[in-house]
């Protein structure tokens, strides 16, 4: 019955043929199965298979899912029923952490997760001068959000733009905790939905625009947003794997990393593309016995690839990470990111830099120079 299923049209690039095909993909949520249909043959796919890797808050429309090992793009709901059930409610919106409530990154993040939100883009850029001085005091973050009446959710959630009236009137809220005063209040939220301004203008209170907003740090065209912060020397590369961020464990893994005194120069959410992950993982192949597991693993999901600077980073945050098998962390080094939330060798919650002199590389592999 529709009532217990979900569907939608899919597309995914096969790069043997360089076609884009297109796939009728229903997903039960009762048992965590999908099925399959290719739209131009009219034939089945992939007959109805349960797939424990993905729920049902990985279902929307713009979301990029993984079915076995195939990157799968949501471009549209497949029947009224799933629109109105699932999309009916469900909004984008601009999250950014503003200069001063950077170093404080990981429990905004946990926030936003634990306040029912998914974080759906992110990534950590410089604002040039013709826009207000104090946004370009220091890196931003801005990050795409969604979430069932996302604009009017995210804006309760960082409370009123004085940070002392949020503390009394709304002590729990993103303000009130990490907010300073009115200006350097730690983070923004858009004011409405609407989609046209004047782009000179985006952080003209008067005028806010969510869509346009999003636009400008996330082109939907492919063109260039605002320039990241990456600096591509003496840094080492740390990515937070798809199932760390598929658990929620973003916020808490990049306090741990705050907390240790490293500073994240850079950072960007992706998805990555097998050919790509393969590459990435090139120097662990024919060496380490799961290389086929850790390909999978790294295109499975989103991921967030940062930028570590430390004094010889590459050593000293590889050390911060632990042994990659976090079993054998938990007895030598309980206190590194993979004892605390890895879960085996190839869920082992982040890969970071082994080799000194692949530092850079990994760094330009994973965050775009624009």
């Amino acid at each position: 019955s529709e009532e217990d299923r979900y569907v939608f049209t899919a597309e995914w690039y096969d790069p043997n043929a360089a076609l884009q095909r297109r796939y009728q993909l229903l997903y039960y949520p009762k048992d965590g199965s999908v099925e399959m249909y290719d739209v131009k043959s009219h034939r089945v796919f992939l007959r109805r298979t349960k797939y424990d890797m993905l729920h049902k808050e990985d279902f929307y429309v713009g979301n990029k899912i993984n079915v076995f090992s195939r990157q799968l793009h949501l471009v549209d709901y497949g029947d009224q029923y799933t629109a109105r059930k699932i999309g009916s409610k469900k909004e984008k919106t601009l999250a950014m952490i503003k200069p001063d409530a950077v170093s404080k990154l990981g429990s905004i993040i946990e926030a936003v997760i634990d306040s029912g939100f998914t974080i759906t883009k992110a990534k950590m850029v410089s604002l040039s001068r013709d826009l207000i001085n104090f946004m370009t005091s220091g890196p931003i973050v801005a990050m795409e959000i969604i979430g069932d009446d996302a604009v009017s959710a995210w804006r309760k959630l960082l409370g009123p733009t004085n940070c002392t009236v949020a503390r009394s009137e709304s002590p729990q809220s993103v303000r009130a905790r990490f907010g300073t005063d009115g200006t350097k209040n730690a983070a923004h939220g858009s004011d409405s939905n609407a989609s046209a301004a004047r782009p000179e203008r985006i952080f003209d209170a008067s005028i806010h625009t969510n869509k346009l907003e999003l636009e400008f740090f996330f082109p939907s065209s492919g063109g260039r947003g605002p320039k990241n912060t990456a600096r591509y020397t003496q840094c080492a590369c740390c990515i937070i794997k798809p199932h760390a961020v598929a658990e929620g464990l973003t916020g808490k893994i990049i306090n741990h990393i705050l907390d240790a005194g490293f500073e994240i120069s850079a950072l960007q959410m992706f998805t990555m593309e097998k050919a790509n992950a393969e590459e990435f993982y090139e120097v662990y192949k024919g060496v380490v016995a799961e290389y086929t597991e850790m390909v999978v693993e790294l295109c499975s999901g989103p991921c967030i690839a940062m930028e570590i600077q430390a004094t010889d980073a590459p050593k000293s945050f590889r050390e911060f990470c632990g042994p990659a098998d976090p079993e054998i962390a938990r007895h030598l080094r309980p206190r590194t990111l993979r004892a605390q939330f890895g879960k085996n060798k190839v869920k082992n919650a982040v890969h970071c830099t082994d080799l000194p002199e692949d530092a850079v590389l990994e760094v330009r592999l994973c965050i775009s120079k624009t």
